[in-house]
């Protein structure tokens, strides 16, 4: 083999079709191969480097394009050999490397296994250091049945959520209190709106969420709408506890009248949203000092209608998050924090990530 495309599963066909017009030559291209879902190679090829370029350039079903340097026994003692030999050739002095294994097919050994032994023969070799997050240099070693294959990507070219020079927000929304009015109406459509608003609520992990009214809500209306809430954020949180690899905070949920709430934040940051504020954008600096204070920055939301005016000589900012829409009720929270997640960043309030983490 002389290129391995990776695909998203049930469309290596349809990728390798549009790889077969785009090189056109009589090269050879196997989808799926050994029934393995999500490969495609490339055999046969006048030039692999170019053909491979060809492939990134013009085939999005193509998710990733790697250029086979070496091809060996699926042995480990081989695989290290070949592995050595490869980054001689691509590795500069001073360059990281990091070791990614995909194993196929049933072997005596695991991608662990690999990952160590090549890692400790590349470093004999070439004296580099090793750099899993964000190496110069990534070496692939992808093993199938009866063949291993070793391959070089640039470390830039490693699609990764989190890169140096990312804001860091997660303290920062830990340090947002939601305070949302309940949704009235029919039930039906309360019950979904409290669905949305949990879930959104749960997804950005916010500080707490108080569900606050200012008048009568029916019992019915309340209970239906809180158990939309809970549902909705206990259904993302399960989603989230599988997903990520680190602790999960689950957002706690108040019930307050919102008249005493205030009353009882008074002296705290609040933020209120409303077409009748200052555009987001035009106030970022001020968001920013109020995040400055290290304490809890409340911000309150409407549903149906908006936050009580009187509300308004109480709060620090009144913030329009996008002028001449009026945002639905379930979308007014997402909105919300992602406006104020951007105009923090513009003012350069948000700390980055550096690429260093902490390892136990």
């Amino acid at each position: 083999m002389e290129i391995i495309v990776k695909t998203p599963r049930e469309i290596e066909k349809i990728a390798a079709s549009h790889i077969e017009e785009v090189l056109e030559h009589n090269c050879k291209v196997k989808p799926r191969p050994w029934g393995l879902l999500g490969v495609v190679l490339v055999d046969n090829t006048e030039d692999k480097r170019k053909a491979a370029k060809l492939i990134s350039e013009n085939v999005p079903e193509a998710s990733q394009v790697l250029v086979v340097e070496k091809e060996v026994k699926p042995d480990i003692e081989e695989i290290c050999k070949a592995a050595a030999k490869v980054a001689l050739e691509h590795l500069k002095q001073g360059e990281t490397f990091a070791i990614r294994t995909t194993k196929r097919g049933k072997h005596e050994f695991s991608t662990i296994d690999v990952n160590v032994a090549a890692g400790r023969a590349v470093q004999e070799a070439t004296g580099a250091e090793v750099n899993l997050d964000y190496p110069d240099k990534a070496i692939y070693i992808e093993i199938f049945q009866n063949t291993a294959a070793i391959c070089v990507v640039p470390g830039t070219e490693e699609r990764k959520k989190m890169k140096p020079g990312k804001p860091l927000v997660l303290d920062i929304l830990r340090r947002i209190s939601v305070i949302q009015m309940p949704y009235t109406g029919p039930l039906d459509g309360v019950y979904r709106m409290g669905v949305r608003i949990g879930r959104a609520i749960q997804c950005f992990e916010l500080g707490e969420l108080y569900i606050a009214h200012y008048k009568p809500v029916t019992a019915e209306e309340l209970h239906t709408f809180l158990k939309g809430v809970l549902e909705g954020r206990d259904s993302r949180y399960r989603i989230q506890v599988k997903s990520y690899g680190r602790p999960v905070h689950k957002v706690p949920v108040y019930v307050y009248e919102m008249y005493q709430l205030v009353r009882h934040i008074k002296g705290k940051p609040v933020i209120v949203t409303d077409p009748r504020g200052e555009y987001l954008t035009h106030v970022k600096d001020k968001i920013a000092e109020l995040f400055s204070k290290g304490s809890k920055v409340y911000v309150l939301i409407g549903a149906r209608e908006g936050i009580p005016v009187g509300i308004f000589r109480f709060a620090d900012l009144v913030v329009d998050l996008i002028p001449q829409i009026t945002i639905s009720t379930d979308y007014a929270p997402v909105a919300t924090v992602i406006g104020i997640v951007a105009a923090l960043e513009e003012t350069g309030a948000l700390p980055k990530f550096t690429g260093k983490r902490k390892r136990k």
